[in-house]
């Protein structure tokens, strides 16, 4: 018997970005799936125009063969798209289209989603409050609590803290928000990444680790007693490390994945390592969620010079989510 084809919805992102060239690029390249294009389709037509690539748009649900063949879910703009140039007016399209994909994973009509890269300075010059994905599909799925992580370059590296002032993460890493980020990052790695018992490494916050407490109490206070916490309930965690040298060769040959107290500690050695193919992961979510690791790009869009490799592999890793999810035992 035939496994069933994953059904995986894209939505392309900030229009005046590369998230258009990106999914005309789509059309051109074979996957073992059936992709479902959440955008507007004229502008997609507009941007394969502009790219002198072939493009027709799809009615029926078809594997996508890359053949130039794109099945599209269509939500129309707001007002005609200039590649490169930002409109505030077109910010709540953008919104639409996120939801429409969430919603069709909640309800089962899509087994995950892919998202292009959105710009959260123009959806706020519209007026709209809005901190990135991440936040914003917690909200969708009234979901407390999700764990960002990224995924590359032979490594898995989450998130304690995301978009966050570096004056403020010391605050914001709680025993209990600490312990909920473990547990989050844990049960996916079960779940979805297939993992029966996964080993988590977790950075300090300060230099050393604290060094004892001379560079910072964060670690006796809250890391450390969170992870003596989980550990006695059968969790496989290592540290409180130093970031400084967390990411040895050897660990990255026995971690199955890293926690960063914030954003700037983990993922430069990461994206250094990926960048051009690294995947963000939603964890925590009800549905499978990746992402590519890179920004709208303006100054690319139109040119045909924007980079497929983030993309395909975040949909390679929502392809492999949900074969794992569907495989799960219930």
């Amino acid at each position: 018997m035939t496994a069933r084809l994953p059904r995986i919805a894209i939505t392309a992102g900030e229009p005046a970005g590369i998230g258009l060239d990106l999914c005309v690029k789509l059309a051109q390249i074979p996957l073992a799936a059936k992709i479902i294009v959440i955008a507007d389709q004229y502008a997609l037509k507009q941007r394969a125009q502009t790219l002198s690539l072939p493009l027709h748009i799809c009615a029926d649900e078809v594997p996508h063969l890359g053949n130039g063949g794109l099945q599209v879910l269509h939500h129309p703009i707001a007002e005609p798209v200039v590649a490169g140039q930002l409109n505030p007016n077109n910010s709540a399209y953008v919104l639409n289209t996120l939801k429409s994909a969430t919603d069709g994973c909640v309800n089962g009509t899509f087994d995950a989603m892919v998202t292009a890269p959105v710009h959260k300075g123009v959806i706020n010059d519209a007026g709209i409050a809005f901190t990135g994905h991440t936040e914003y599909l917690a909200e969708l799925t009234k979901t407390k609590q999700v764990v960002m992580m990224l995924v590359g370059g032979g490594m898995r590296v989450a998130l304690a803290t995301t978009h966050l002032a570096l004056k403020n993460v010391s605050a914001a890493i709680t025993l209990g928000s600490l312990e909920t980020t473990l547990r989050i990052l844990h049960t996916d790695l079960v779940k979805k990444f297939a993992i029966p018992q996964p080993k988590i490494y977790v950075a300090g916050l300060n230099p050393h680790a604290g060094e004892g407490g001379y560079l910072g109490t964060e670690e006796i206070e809250t890391i450390n007693p969170v992870l003596e916490k989980l550990r006695a309930q059968g969790f496989d965690l290592i540290g409180a490390l130093p970031a400084d040298t967390m990411f040895s060769e050897k660990n990255l040959t026995i971690a199955d994945a890293f926690l960063c107290m914030y954003h700037d500690q983990g993922l430069p050695v990461l994206k250094h390592a990926s960048f051009g193919e690294g995947v963000n992961v939603t964890l925590g979510l009800p549905i499978i969620r990746t992402s590519v690791d890179h920004g709208t790009a303006l100054e690319l869009a139109g040119t045909g010079k924007a980079e497929i490799g983030s993309l395909l592999a975040a949909i390679a890793l929502a392809i492999q989510l949900s074969h794992n999810t569907l495989l799960a035992p219930k």
